[in-house]
């Protein structure tokens, strides 16, 4: 029979049982550690295989030799190939989109010219920086291999969203491109544009077509520019920093300095 003082107080789990539970929680948690840290491993090591062999090289079994791991064993880490490409990809797109943002959110939020420049030395630094993960994700698409879009769409369009961002903050200052800018047909820009403003991305923005289409233009003048430096395309360059600056200012101009006249 209960007294009124085990009544008012239940009798409390014993130590044996706190410890126990605590114990468990301790194992899953040192296994889940574990667990990471061989992942970044074999990440590391696909890195280094991906500026040897390139993507299209990339083989779990000579990653899980290079870690000293049975072929079995990487398999319990990642179970194919192609989901080591994915890994690889989803992880330098939102290392890239970590960089930009860094950069674009150091800026003056008003000053829409300082944004773009920030976005476009960042995107070139990491490229520089990171020129294997950027041939991964911006170069040839890899043979026998494509990409899930339900995983990668959204850090792979991290960057373009930015962009998006500045075009509607250029619209709302007054900053809209004259229509036909670009040589594009307003009709035609808007049957070929229209589609795009549908993306979830641009929810909340009125961008117009002709505006979009510049947007587009200085984004594809911003990534060619650093394509053809990170894979010297236009052979060794003596001054490549200075021509990236000047790219980047035509690119700029496709998007911040059209003032409407109020």
């Amino acid at each position: 029979m209960a007294t009124a003082e085990t009544a008012g107080n239940p009798r409390p789990a014993g130590p044996r049982g706190t410890a126990a539970s605590v114990g468990s929680h301790e194992k899953l948690g040192k296994r889940a550690r574990n667990r990471q840290a061989v992942e970044a491993d074999i990440l590391r090591v696909a890195r280094e295989h991906l500026a040897t062999s390139g993507a299209a090289g990339l083989s779990l079994r000579a990653v899980a030799r290079d870690l000293g791991m049975v072929s079995s064993g990487v398999y319990r880490y990642v179970e194919s190939r192609d989901e080591l490409l994915t890994r690889l990809i989803i992880d330098s797109y939102l290392s890239l989109a970590a960089a930009v943002r860094s950069a674009h959110d150091a800026v003056d939020p008003d000053d829409l010219g300082a944004r773009w420049d920030a976005l476009g030395r960042a995107l070139r630094a990491w490229a520089l920086e990171h020129p294997h993960d950027f041939a991964l994700i911006y170069g040839s698409p890899v043979p026998d291999y494509e990409a899930p879009s339900d995983r990668t769409t959204e850090p792979g369009t991290a960057v373009m969203a930015l962009l998006v961002t500045l075009l509607e903050d250029a619209r709302r200052a007054g900053r809209v491109p004259h229509a036909g800018s670009l040589g594009i047909p307003t009709a035609e820009a808007v049957a070929a544009l229209a589609p795009l403003l549908e993306d979830p991305m641009f929810a909340g923005t009125a961008i117009p077509p002709a505006m979009l289409a510049q947007g587009i233009a200085a984004w594809t003048l911003l990534l060619g520019a650093v394509t053809s430096e990170v894979f010297t395309q236009l052979g060794p360059l003596p001054d490549a920093p200075a021509l990236f600056e000047t790219l980047l200012a035509a690119s700029r101009n496709l998007v911040v300095t059209h003032v409407s006249a109020d």
